[in-house]
Formats: structure tokens, sequence, C-alpha cells
């Protein structure tokens, strides 16, 4: 297989940023993912969908909006909308496994590996970095660990999941990855933050 290489470039630093004179406020880094896939059902195949991406993830998936789940392995999967999930994970075959065991009259499986670019946001501050840029409740009551959301931030698409107390990965598109690490790191900067 192909070696990605990262669309962030030089212009990624690490290092300590911003305000962080007492300490940061958040820790930014670039999640690298082995597959990413968008897994969709046809209509009235939302439950059918649901149950074959348990079994083959291994997931216990809600149906509902905004539900989500982890297993074991490290592969997540959250519900993006009626009848989609946005899956992720380091093994590089679930792509081909999920293309294999979804029937065609069931939904459709697009691998967005190649298209996708992740970043993990984590830190005391994070709640508070994130509701600068989108309109969202980030409160652990109103999104809760393993859920996600499908938004926007002006122009650009944005699907986020919870994957911990203080901890959000922000799934964006490939070719905005620069221009969105451009504005995270500038939402960060009162707070602190370090990229790693």
């Amino acid at each position: 297989m192909v070696e990605r290489a990262s669309p962030l470039g030089s212009d990624f630093r690490p290092g300590f940023h911003g305000d962080f004179a007492e300490g940061t406020g958040v820790t930014i880094l670039e999640a690298i993912k082995g597959s990413i896939v968008e897994a969709n059902a046809w209509p009235g195949e939302e439950k059918t969908l649901t149950e074959n991406l348990s079994a083959i993830c291994r997931l216990k998936l809600s149906a509902a909006p905004g539900s989500g789940a982890a297993n074991r392995e490290g592969t997540c999967a959250f519900n993006i909308g009626p009848g989609r999930f946005l899956l992720s994970g380091q093994d590089e075959a679930l792509a081909g496994d999920l293309i294999a065991a979804i029937d065609e009259t069931t939904g459709t499986v697009t691998d967005l590996s190649h298209g996708r670019t992740v970043f993990a946001i984590e830190g005391s501050q994070v709640e508070w970095v994130l509701a600068k840029l989108f309109a969202l409740d980030f409160s652990l009551s109103a999104f809760p660990v393993h859920t996600g959301r499908a938004t926007a931030h002006h122009d650009l698409f944005v699907q986020i999941q919870r994957r911990g107390e203080k901890r959000f990965e922000l799934y964006v598109f490939r070719s905005f990855a620069r221009a969105f690490a451009k504005t995270l790191r500038r939402a960060s900067e009162d707070v602190g933050y370090t990229i790693r």
C-alpha cells in the first residue's frame, strides 16, 4: 500500500504555542488512521446496516444520529446522519472487510482514507476552544463519549467524535486540512497549545 503523506507539511510544527506562560490548555495532533470508511443504508435498511456493522466491528451501535461506540481494537464508529455511519481505526483492511460484508441491497460503503485528515484535540480547555468554532454544546452531558456530530465551520464540513472526557477527533477534507489546522491553532492561542 502507498504510504500516505501528511497534508500539513512543515506548517504544523511540534512545540508550545500561543499564551503558554501558565501551561497549555490543549494539545493538538494529527491522528493517523489506517482506515476511514463511510457506510450508508438504503431507505428501510437502516436496521440491517446497523446490525451488519455491529457484527463486523463488534460494536454496539444505535441508529440514532450522534450515537457511537468503540471496540477493543480501537475501531470507532459514530452515526453522522439517518442511516449513515463513519468508521475509523488502525486496521487498513477495515474498508475491504466492510465492502465484502455489506450487501448492495443494504447500502453502500465508501473508503475515505485518502480523502480525510483527522485532528485530535485534548486537554482541560478543549470544550472552550471547540465552542469558539462550532455552534454545538460540547459539555459531557450533551455530547457523551463515543458520540459524534456532523457540522460545519463557515463552509468547511467537519465530523466530530468525542473519544474521551477531554478528547475529540475532528475529520476534515484532506484538501482543507492545512487551512483548518491554522483555524484550530488560532482558536487555541488564548489558552496555550502544544502540537505533537
